[in-house]
């Protein structure tokens, strides 16, 4: 459309351009002739006149500006129309998008990223979704009639308003400062924001956010062993509402060392019941000299879930006695600040097996007495069997017997060293 008045413009133009330079040789002419300009028309006696060329080419030059306003009018009232809507809607509520400015009865057809909407979903022009969820979320589009002209779309987004944030503040580097870091118990699926406020007394402070992770921020300490309290304030914002919490705390409470580092293991030889167990101060720890530090080790067999402990005012190292001989070990070590704050979280496990010997193979000149048994089975077959006649049954008549002979002999071999002094019978 615009491309349109542009070109109705554009030849209007040329025209007045093309008629101005027409007129200029008629003024030209008139100069040369003597032919006058006219001055009025109710002087009809005065000589032949023809008009200024100035006068003649401005009514078509304000047509050219005319049409030029037209389509710009045109064009932002077009362009005004096709602006995406950005809407957001809680999940679970009905939203209904009108086809912007088209009358109820319009013939329209509504389409959701792409994809034709069944005609259900219409109330006349209007789109209407009930019980959102997130698959409703998209790019909706409004086109009218069988020209397929866009009047209306919107980029729905389907969330819920935030829930209370969870905040906590924790000091792993004092006296230095301490952060605080934050989480949302529950997602909301569209962006939210966090503002963070803290307060010591009554002067507010500044907190430095992370790059990564987005939600934790550091706040430095500006009196050290004050009495006056922290206060933490958190709120959450985002297109559907916003909440907030708050906490206060001393300076002493939030002190918590980072765990201990480079946590190993390791067999004492010829001990089988010793583990040597070493680690290194958290290095986010920064003065361990003027603020040191205590540790907690704690130590099981993986065949048992009983944990036992000792806690080590100094040092870094500390030797285990009571190990099982041959059985796999874990050991982990936490750290805490010598007066004030609580435990850190265990260290990565370390684990190790106490030293155990070398089997070893009994090889000596004396053996053991040799015992040999044999066994000998002879058989012998029974005679041949004769069938007697009745007149013979008054004969004698050798049983047949069948014997069968085992013998057994055992031998014993003994093997007698005998003494180098010797044996006279």
């Amino acid at each position: 459309m615009l491309g349109v008045f542009k070109s109705i413009a554009v030849l209007l133009c040329g025209i007045h351009h093309h008629f101005s330079s027409v007129l200029r040789i008629l003024e030209v002419g008139r100069e040369k002739f003597g032919v006058q300009r006219c001055r009025d028309p109710q002087e009809v006696d005065d000589p032949p006149c023809i008009g200024s060329g100035r006068e003649m080419a401005t009514p078509v030059l304000w047509a050219c500006f005319v049409v030029l306003a037209a389509g710009v009018v045109a064009y932002a009232q077009r362009h005004s129309q096709q602006d995406t809507h950005v809407l957001y809607e809680r999940l679970g509520s009905d939203v209904t998008l009108p086809c912007g400015t088209a009358a109820w009865d319009t013939a329209v057809t509504w389409r959701v990223n792409g994809t034709d909407l069944e005609a259900a979903h219409l109330n006349g022009s209007q789109l209407v979704l009930e019980g959102l969820d997130l698959s409703h979320s998209g790019h909706y589009a409004c086109y009218q009639g069988s020209s397929w002209h866009l009047r209306y779309q919107a980029l729905l987004h389907v969330g819920m308003p935030p829930r209370e944030p969870v905040l906590t503040c924790r000091s792993n580097s004092y006296p230095k400062g301490f952060y605080c870091s934050w989480h949302l118990p529950a997602p909301t699926f569209i962006p939210n924001t966090f503002n963070v406020t803290v307060l010591h007394g009554s002067k507010l402070l500044g907190c430095e956010k992370d790059p990564a992770p987005k939600n934790r921020c550091h706040i430095r300490y500006t009196h050290l062993f004050s009495t006056v309290k922290y206060k933490v304030t958190l709120t959450v914002t985002n297109a559907l509402g916003q909440n907030s919490t708050a906490i206060t705390f001393d300076e002493f409470t939030i002190v918590k060392p980072d765990p201990p580092e480079n946590v190993v293991a390791r067999p004492v030889p010829s001990s089988p019941r010793r583990l040597e167990v070493t680690w290194q101060t958290p290095s986010s720890w920064p003065d361990p000299e003027s603020f040191p530090l205590k540790f907690f080790l704690r130590y099981r067999p993986l065949i048992l879930d009983q944990w036992q402990h000792v806690e080590l005012s100094d040092g870094t190292t500390h030797t285990i006695t009571d190990a099982y001989a041959g059985k796999e070990y874990i050991i982990q070590v936490a750290a805490k600040d010598n007066e004030i704050g609580t435990w850190s979280d265990w260290s990565v496990a370390a684990h190790a097996t106490p030293w155990t010997e070398e089997p070893r193979y009994l090889t000596t000149e004396a053996q053991a007495p040799e015992t040999t048994t044999t066994t000998t089975t002879s058989f012998i077959p029974p005679p041949t069997t004769k069938i007697c006649d009745p007149g013979e049954v008054g004969d004698g008549v050798e049983s047949s017997t069948s014997l069968l002979l085992t013998v057994t002999v055992t031998v014993t071999v003994t093997v007698t060293t005998i003494a180098a002094t010797g044996l006279f019978i």
